[in-house]
């Protein structure tokens, strides 16, 4: 067919009015063959969907994820992933958000109202606790925080207005590992849904809905990516009930994500076992000569059987992926301890983990919990890709200038 004609159904061709260069520049008739096939999943760049006739578009309800209604609620790229996440997780339906921090606030917001209560573990991740904070001080949604360690004990501190009990596997800083599956026999037992933050272990290592979970959080910023470019999270759950609470939450906050940033997750997910694995075993090796460290007074990894609540992660998980602490001995303080870390070559001083390169951080741990009974200066340590013997030698030269 030639250019500027169109075809009629009974294939006799119609001579369309000549397009005027504007119009080419932002519309065309053109459609690729069908059949192409790549191992990766393209990438639909889309604000607007387009509808076939009005009929289309009144049928369509963006909560029917057979077809699409705006870039907002999906295409097929973030689908995809969600499809993906949910099978990986073992889920059945996933929403993304921006960040993990976003996630978690979704899952606040699809929960809770004014006059409802929150449970948090003591240990939660710090942001978790600031917007948990927010929610009680402006929004009249009350938040305690418990024991990580309290198991099924938890039950005793649930009340009438309790509506969502967070978890953490383990503390993303002190690495307590919960007993997952008592808490979620108390709470439900109370009708009383429990979230998880599983961004630890990937997904990978520790199988939330098969220990009681509710709601699985995941900040696909780290493992899943494994570039130290995206940020991203993710809701999974297999409760059809509160996937709808989830998703109007999700529709009402105008929760998006780039295609280029689903994209790179995507490309991530086919190593992410393998990156975890060299994490985990590299990250145990740098472990265990720390512990035989004088500086440090204590190694906090769940693998570790000193580490608190190393028998639930014995007994629940597979693996440990590259995220641990320490503890240095008290004689240290805290401006040697951060001349120690201004020290390091290999090891970069910043927030996240799961990327191939190590990271450092230090912690005010007793400012951000409400009950800490350890004592020296707590750092914690993302073990990347690196050979670990390197980055043995780089601790050792910057622990060497402690002296």
């Amino acid at each position: 067919m030639t250019c500027g004609a169109r075809s009629t159904e009974n294939g006799d061709e119609v001579a369309d009015r000549k397009k005027s260069l504007q119009t080419l520049l932002t519309t065309t008739d053109y459609r690729p063959p069908e059949g192409f096939g790549a191992f990766p999943t393209a990438v639909h760049h889309a604000s607007t969907v387009l509808f076939k006739d009005v009929a289309a578009l009144r049928a369509r309800n963006w909560q029917d994820k057979t077809a699409y209604t705006y870039g907002l609620h999906g295409t097929p790229t973030t689908f995809t992933l969600e499809a993906r996440l949910a099978e990986i997780e073992g889920g059945t339906d996933c929403l993304l958000a921006p960040s993990g921090l976003a996630a978690i606030a979704m899952i606040d917001l699809a929960l809770l109202k004014s006059g409802d209560d929150l449970l948090i573990p003591d240990n939660v991740y710090n942001p978790n606790r600031d917007l948990a904070n927010w929610l009680q001080k402006d929004f009249g949604i009350s938040a305690r925080y418990y024991d990580p360690l309290a198991g099924e004990a938890i039950g005793e501190l649930i009340l009438p207005n309790t509506k969502l009990v967070w978890t953490e596997a383990p503390g993303s800083v002190s690495m307590e590992v919960p007993d997952i599956a008592a808490i979620c026999r108390a709470a439900k037992a109370r009708g009383v849904p429990v979230a998880l933050d599983n961004t630890w272990a990937a997904g990978i290592a520790f199988r939330a809905f098969d220990h009681g979970i509710d709601i699985v959080m995941q900040a696909l910023t780290k493992y899943h990516s494994g570039g130290s470019d995206v940020l991203m999270g993710a809701a999974i759950t297999r409760d059809k009930s509160l996937l709808r609470k989830l998703e109007m939450a999700h529709m009402r906050l105008g929760m998006g994500v780039s295609a280029d940033d689903t994209y790179l997750v995507l490309r991530g997910l086919p190593t992410m076992k393998l990156r975890f694995d060299a994490h985990d075993t590299s990250a145990r090796k740098v472990a265990t000569w720390l512990k035989a460290r004088p500086e440090i007074s204590k190694v906090l990894h769940p693998a570790f059987p000193d580490c608190p609540g190393h028998a639930f992660w014995q007994r629940d998980f597979t693996a440990a992926g590259g995220l641990f602490s320490v503890l240095f001995d008290p004689a240290y303080t805290e401006a040697q301890t951060d001349r120690m870390i201004d020290s390091l070559k290999l090891f970069r001083i910043g927030y996240s983990w799961g990327g191939a390169n190590s990271l450092v951080v230090p912690y005010r741990i007793a400012q951000m919990r409400s009950h800490w009974e350890g004592a020296g200066q707590l750092v914690r340590l993302n073990i990347g890709l690196e050979d670990p013997d390197d980055l043995i030698a780089d601790l050792a030269q910057a622990l060497d200038s402690l002296a």
